[in-house]
């Protein structure tokens, strides 16, 4: 199993870490501050380097055959591949990671201010978007905009905890997703609040990345709103300040 070292701190860019197998599809390591590509979020890219100091770039990062408890890292095009056993340093793309992070924790936002059920979504680096359950699209996108600025102005804190899968299974109303559930199986699940005690705005099962308070998000813009289906709406969220 891979530790998941971006669990504990999503700002992580350098780490250290062994390699544990290699295949043609890319490497495992025992370790990894990597995301790998779940839950509409994708999988992060940078580089690894070798003991020898060569640099072998991640194009993307996976969970071969969607096992959770590995991650894959997938070299680029004939990059120096390195052996099982040897050491080697990982260095992010922090750039875009921190995109993916401020995207992830707007939509996260997005589905505060608009209380509906969520039926998929998708991040990117400087926009996302969730589709919901919804017969008409909002009448005053102004008005939303308005809101999700409210809650980014206030800098509300960005916290994991955990709770086991019985007590999921208790909490129903925590999972806002209809056809994608948090995965169980492995006795606990994570989640993603937004605020604290009293003043929580959201609270849902999550594993992606976060930034630690919403006033980091900066400015959002509502983009497209599509009909996808009968009752069924996509909302576009943009990073209005990508950089």
């Amino acid at each position: 199993m891979t530790e998941y070292l971006f669990r504990d701190d999503a700002y992580l860019t350098d780490a250290e870490a062994r390699v544990t197998a290699v295949g043609p599809g890319g490497v495992e390591l025992d370790r990894t501050i990597f995301y790998a590509a779940s839950g509409g979020q994708p999988g992060d890219t940078g580089v690894l380097v070798l003991a020898d100091g060569r640099e072998a770039g991640v194009v993307d990062t996976v969970h071969p055959g969607g096992d959770r408890t590995r991650v894959l890292h997938v070299l680029a095009e004939g990059a120096p591949v390195p052996a099982v056993g040897e050491a080697v340093a990982l260095r992010l793309d922090a750039a875009r990671r921190r995109r993916l992070m401020r995207v992830h924790t707007a939509l996260h936002l997005l589905s505060v201010v608009l209380p509906f059920p969520v039926t998929g979504g998708a991040i990117g680096e400087e926009k996302g978007r969730l589709d919901f359950d919804m017969a008409t699209p909002p009448e005053d996108l102004a008005a939303v905009e308005a809101a999700l600025a409210d809650l980014v102005a206030r800098d509300l804190p960005v916290t994991a905890e955990w709770i086991t899968d019985d007590e999921l299974a208790a909490r129903p109303d925590l999972v806002k997703t209809m056809k994608v559930k948090p995965p169980t199986g492995q006795g606990r699940v994570r989640l993603v609040r937004i605020g604290t005690g009293d003043a929580t705005v959201d609270l849902q099962p999550c594993g992606g990345t976060h930034v630690a308070r919403t006033g980091e998000i900066g400015r959002l813009a509502i983009g497209k709103v599509e009909k996808k289906g009968r009752e069924n709406r996509r909302v576009h969220l943009l990073l209005a300040d990508p950089a």
